[in-house]
Parts: structure tokens; sequence; C-alpha cells
């Protein structure tokens, strides 16, 4: 049951700037990331689907809400972390923190108390004097302490280090547990790869591909390194096995299943040095629905 649908969304700022015809479904309880470089339009979509700007053409649901005309309704249902963090004048994270749960009805801080010591986050520090990623980690504990069904979070992790990224994905497994929705907007593809069910790849503001990422982990087609000890070798192997291509002394042969005998089989009449498997990621997909 989807729980997010967004219809021929089209948002155009002129020279080939904004969003165009775009189309998603997220389903109740579903991950679903969002990718794409800078400028492709991510910000541009969230913004449209919280109502903090106005599309040119489509319609958008969340909840059973338009957000259009909903959107301070649909803000009480939704948890957010924006893009780019602006503040209010507050002196410290606390005060920052116990206003959001004022707002949203919070009186017990358990919950706050608990991300916060997770990410190690000192909410007595000065807000303006925050760096970066102590920022971002307030604004993850004012996203996380809330008891809300949907998530929309607008690369969340930006200005972390890679420990507390781990930390991060543990909490969004926690709320996946919960049977939260989560619509992730993020870059760093190892992220979305170990948490999302489904990633929309977005290109000059089109969605270009979605992937399932179920699939991508258990595809049928497996993908192999060969190292020979010469690219002699190399090259006389790759002439021998139909798909190789040959790189130095190393080969590497992509291929469906079925075809992994004949390839073992082929394989024992030469000296191979190592044979590594290597599964497609994430990135990888990117980068060739990217043309890059």
């Amino acid at each position: 049951m989807s729980i997010i649908k967004v219809e021929g969304l089209t948002k155009d700022y002129g020279d080939g700037r904004g969003i165009f015809d775009i189309n998603l479904e997220v389903n109740e309880g579903e991950i679903f990331g969002y990718v794409g470089t800078n400028g492709s339009g991510k910000t541009t979509t969230i913004r449209n689907m919280l109502g903090f700007v106005y599309p040119d053409k489509g319609k958008i649901d969340i909840g059973g809400l338009d957000p259009a005309v909903s959107s301070a309704e649909l803000m009480k249902k939704v948890s957010y972390i924006p893009g780019e963090i602006a503040f209010p004048n507050l002196k410290t994270g606390a005060d920052f923190l116990k206003l959001q749960a004022e707002y949203s009805g919070i009186t017990d801080y358990s919950r706050m108390n608990y991300i916060a010591d997770k990410l190690g986050l000192d909410t007595t520090a000065d807000l303006k004097r925050m760096s970066k990623g102590m920022k971002q980690k307030t604004a993850i504990v004012a996203a996380f302490m809330s008891d809300r069904d949907i998530m929309i979070l607008d690369e969340p992790t930006t200005g972390l280090d890679p420990l507390m990224r781990d930390v991060f994905i543990e909490l969004i497994n926690e709320e996946k547990k919960k049977g939260r929705t989560v619509f992730l907007s993020g870059h760093i593809f190892e992220e979305l790869e170990e948490v999302c069910d489904r990633v929309a790849m977005l290109k000059d503001g089109r969605i270009i591909d979605v992937i399932n990422m179920y699939e991508l982990r258990h595809s049928s087609d497996r993908n192999f390194e060969v190292v020979f000890e010469s690219a002699q070798a190399a090259n006389t192997f790759k002439e021998a096995f139909d798909g190789a291509y040959a790189q130095g002394n190393s080969v590497f042969v992509a291929l469906p299943s079925k075809r992994t005998d004949e390839l073992f089989k082929t394989l024992k009449q030469f000296k191979v040095l190592q044979i590594h498997e290597k599964h497609t990621t994430l990135e990888e997909v990117f980068m060739k629905d990217y043309d890059l």
C-alpha cells in the first residue's frame, strides 16, 4: 500500500533547471532512496513534497494529504531533516530540541536523550557555535525523537564522520523495524545500498531508473576478476572464453550463474594466481546509468 504517491510532478525554473514528470510511489514501511548528482533536483522534489514550493504540474499525496493544500497539517505527520539547516535564535541545542518536543507534544525526553547519546551530541553546546556535524546531529535527534510514521530526510548524514554514519544506519534500521516509511535523499552509495528497499536515480530533473535493492543484492548474474601470471596469459584466456575482457594480467568476466561451471572448466587449462567474485554495487549501476 503506497503512503507517498507523486504523479507527473514538474517544477520548471527555466534553462533546463528543475524537475520534470516525476512519478514515484513509496510503500508503507519502505525505505526509499533518492540519489543524483548536485543540482539534479533531489531537494526541489522534497520541497514540493512538503508544500514549501508549489509544482507547475502534477499531483502529490502523502498520507492522504495534498501538501499544496495542507502543508501545515502534513508537517505534523512527517519528520523532516532539511538539506540546509537553519536554527532559530535559541541559546543551546537543548533549547531547540525542547522547543521541537513541545511542538510535537512530547513530554518524555528519554527518546531524545537516547538518540543524542548514540550520536555523542552535547546538547548544552551553543547553537550558533556548533560545527556542521553537530548541527546535523541536532537535526537528526529532532527528527528521530518524534513518533511519526513518515520520515523525509534530505541528505541527513552530510558533515558526519564514518562512525556517526554507522550510528545513523542503526537508527534507520530501528525505524524500519517499527514500520516507519522513510524517503531518504543521499549521495553516499554505501548508506543507501545498506538500508534501502528501492532507490530512484535522478538525472537532469528526471528519474532515469528505479533499482530494486533485493534484486541487486541477489542478482543471478555473477562477476569475476581472474588474475593470471602475465598479460599474455590473460589475453589467451580472453580469446578462449566468450564475454571476457582483459586489462593487464587480469581478466574480467560477467556471466549468468548457469555459465559458472563453464568458466571454471576453462580456467583449469590455465595457471591462475587469484580469482575474486565481485558483486555489482549501487554506485556501479549509477555510473552506468549516468554514462560516467
